[in-house]
């Protein structure tokens, strides 16, 4: 079944959305997610949020393991009324080839814009905790202080394991070995 329109895609029963519902939305240039079977609509992220993004995608690739691989943007089913579009994710490489993430990621990346800042730290961090991903990363971008805020799954929970600013790096140890500063993700958004 092809896109069609967002009335066309909405549910008529009075049910919660699905995935299903989900996979038909129009490609208008939004971000379509679901939490819980509730519709989350979000403009597709600007310059800047790219520019952090992939500079954060060229750095992961670049330490991945080979039997591992980080992605821009994979679509994360976690229930039948719950799929997320994370900005960034690392997944086992024999996984690749299929086409939605079915079992938890092994680090879920966010970069964080105004208009999604409260979804990123509450909603979409409850459902990636719930769903087993071992590491959660929000990135900051503001070019005067960047942040990287990390979580990491001990015990079935987040505990925040590191919250870096500016020149301040993280070093990773989950999913691999990787040093990460906030300054340096940002370098491109300020002249050259």
């Amino acid at each position: 079944m092809g896109a069609v329109s967002i009335g066309e895609a909405w549910p008529t029963t009075g049910r919660p959305f699905l995935v299903a519902d989900l996979d038909r939305m129009p490609d208008d240039g939004r971000r379509y997610e679901l939490v819980d079977g509730v519709l989350v609509v979000s403009p597709r992220p600007g310059n800047p949020h790219q520019e952090v993004a992939a500079e954060l995608l060229g750095l992961l690739r670049s330490q991945c393991p080979a039997e591992l691989r980080a992605l821009p943007e994979p679509a994360v089913r976690i229930a039948p009324s719950t799929e997320f579009h994370p900005d960034l994710a690392v997944i086992r490489r024999e996984r690749v080839a299929e086409p939605k993430c079915t079992e938890p990621p092994l680090l879920v990346v966010e970069i964080r814009s105004p208009s999604t800042a409260l979804i990123d730290l509450n909603l979409k961090k409850a459902a990636y905790e719930r769903f087993g991903v071992g590491s959660y990363w929000v990135v900051v971008p503001e070019p005067a202080e960047p942040e990287l805020i990390v979580f990491e799954l001990s015990g079935g929970r987040y505990q925040e394991a590191a919250h870096v600013r500016g020149h301040e790096a993280f070093i990773a140890s989950r999913p691999f070995p990787i040093r990460v500063v906030p300054s340096q993700l940002v370098a491109g958004l300020g002249p050259a």
